[in-house]
């Protein structure tokens, strides 16, 4: 933005100009708008003090103490002595360093918060910036509450050298110090953030949101440019460049910053906002049955006999019908401060796999699920029809890890064909991706529950399925194979598949007989898309349940019946070995 010169003694512009779209805006408008433009959206430039202003609970701001460091490490000179330029960025912005750091609440959630101002040189990274932000994070540990970051700078600050490169190893060292402690650590990225900001701290956290058009990377524009001799296309590194390319979780217009960050604070340290609500001990509002030492509870069929009569094909039918509640769909009906976190931090943001925290009825939870589209035949392609990519059980991956480190437990809820079987799969390491999944949730130290909800095809969903309680829903369906791809290997006849569904055992009542899943879910008459509502109640009901049961055992002892539990299938005494080969 650029300032309109006033006449008047206002030290405040009486007016300022968009420099996207050049709009005249009445300043007090524009404060109000929290410095975004109302006709075209552009995000000026906020100071380190705007930004805590905005973003921090009223009159809660408390400033970390300075951190003292070297003045001139090189003795530098340019066309002026260092001391000089840095001299007259403290007195342009009434700042000791790039950087502002303190201790506060957002929404009442208590948060450190380290806020980079573009002004002071650049918001380059010297050793003073590696030194605040380092305490920055060591007040975090010593407190055990969130650290938030939000980035603004142009690179590593030259006039220091390598010393100011090796601030990149020592602030990155002291968030892996939060990362082994279980503490949350939030990015925000603004415009712009680039050089050794990006390729450290800005990067390195748990949740990255960015504001709309904020740019990031770690080599500007223009040496890219210069390196490779062509244009870049237009919205190259902006905030909704990276999304696309599963680099950053979320963009976040300013006016919803405090409320997204308070959602994610809720997430809370361990021991505090993680421990789970109180438990009702009425067995009516229970759903694990409260005294009655059901392991699950009224609200999950354990017996086959509990389940209504079907055939194995009328099963695959209503598990693919296309109006059956998707993940998200489950999520809005179920958890309260949902926030959909996106990418897998390398290249992608499969949109057949969605996932983020959520509490499920005050208990906080990851959930983590296959989205086919619903009904929505465009939405469907859009989504791939719920067959993941690579980045897809990537992304998986990043968000039960980001569970492990802060506690909370992992909710899958499954529902594909299968992993997508096209080339570029392939190409992205498929293979890999699944079984990285099999083996992470093999070791995951906190509680997992399972739900096939719809169709549980082969790979694609058991790398979301290794779990502590496997349920699935009363119409779902679970198999190494399509009926229709098994008719056409074997019976030579695609016509063949509800005799291959019933060989192949898919359905949820001969699934429970032969120790699959651990239960079933019950459904509305006539299945869950009958009913979203209460699918969704049911499904609730079932998982808390699940979770009331898992949520005492210690992860030692997670692991240890997790590993048994898959260990056994295939083995003399296994329910599977009764009803001999399939």
């Amino acid at each position: 933005m650029v300032e309109v010169a006033n006449p008047a003694a206002d030290p405040a512009p009486a007016w300022v100009q968009c420099e996207r779209c050049v709009t005249l805006i009445y300043g007090k408008r524009f404060s109000r708008a929290l410095r975004v433009c109302p006709d075209c959206g552009s995000h000026a430039r906020l100071t380190a003090l705007e930004r805590l202003d905005q973003l921090l609970d009223p009159d809660s701001a408390q400033p970390l103490d300075h951190i003292d460091c070297v003045i001139d490490p090189l003795g530098f000179t340019d066309t002026r002595p260092y001391p000089e330029r840095l001299l007259d960025a403290q007195t342009a912005t009434g700042l000791r360093e790039a950087v502002l750091c303190v201790q506060g609440t957002i929404e009442g959630h208590p948060v450190v918060a380290a806020a980079m101002d573009f002004r002071f040189l650049g918001g380059s990274l010297g050793c003073g910036v590696g030194a605040l932000i380092t305490e920055a994070a060591r007040t975090s540990l010593r407190l055990r509450i969130p650290l938030l970051l939000v980035t603004a700078s142009g690179g590593a600050r030259m006039q220091e050298g390598v010393l100011s490169l090796m601030q990149m190893a020592k602030t990155s060292q002291a968030l892996a110090e939060l990362d082994e402690a279980g503490i949350l650590v939030v990015s925000l990225v603004t415009d712009p953030t680039y050089g050794g900001v990006a390729a450290s701290f800005a990067t390195l956290a748990d949740v990255i949101i960015a504001e709309p058009g904020a740019r990031l990377g770690f080599a500007g524009p223009r040496v890219i440019e210069q390196t490779i001799g062509a244009s870049l296309p237009a919205g190259f590194q902006t905030a909704e460049f990276l999304l696309r390319h599963g680099l950053v979780d979320g963009v976040v217009p300013r006016a919803a910053l405090r409320t997204t960050l308070g959602q994610l604070l809720s997430l809370g340290p361990p021991g505090t906002a993680t421990d789970p609500a109180p438990v009702s001990q009425d067995p009516e509002a229970d759903p694990s049955g409260g005294p009655s030492g059901e392991p699950f509870g009224p609200r999950i069929l354990r017996s086959a006999e509990e389940l209504p009569k079907t055939d194995a094909w009328t099963a695959v039918q209503l598990a693919r019908h296309p109006e059956r509640p998707t993940t998200l769909d489950y999520a809005a009906h179920l958890l309260d401060g949902f926030r959909e976190l996106h990418g897998d931090r390398i290249a992608e943001d499969c949109s057949a796999v969605v996932g983020g925290p959520g509490r499920l009825n005050g208990r906080p939870v990851m959930l983590i699920g296959h989205q086919k589209g619903g009904n929505d035949l465009v939405e469907r392609q859009r989504r791939n029809f719920g067959m993941p990519s690579p980045g897809g059980y990537r992304k998986a991956a990043r968000l039960m890890r980001m569970a492990a480190k802060l506690g909370l437990p992992v909710v899958t809820l499954i529902d594909t064909p299968g992993a997508n079987p096209g080339p570029e799969a392939e190409r992205g390491g498929q293979a890999v991706a699944i079984a990285e999944n099999l083996r992470l949730m093999a070791r995951l130290p906190v509680p997992i529950v399972a739900v096939v909800t719809g169709e549980g095809g082969s790979g694609g969903a058991l790398a979301l399925a290794v779990a502590d309680r496997v349920l699935i829903c009363a119409n779902g369906i679970y198999s190494v194979i399509s009926p229709e791809g098994c008719a056409a290997i074997l019976w030579k006849d695609s016509q063949a598949a509800p005799t291959a569904a019933a060989a192949l055992r898919v359905d949820a009542g001969e699934l429970l007989r032969l120790g699959i899943v651990d239960g079933v879910v019950p459904e509305p008459p006539g299945g869950a898309h009958t009913d979203h509502l209460q699918a969704a109640a049911l499904l609730g009901n079932a998982v808390t349940a699940a979770l009331n049961e898992l949520e005492p055992w210690e992860p030692q002892r997670l692991l240890s019946e997790r590993r048994s539990r898959f260990h056994r299938f295939g083995l003399d005494g296994d329910p599977s070995a009764e009803g001999g080969s399939l």
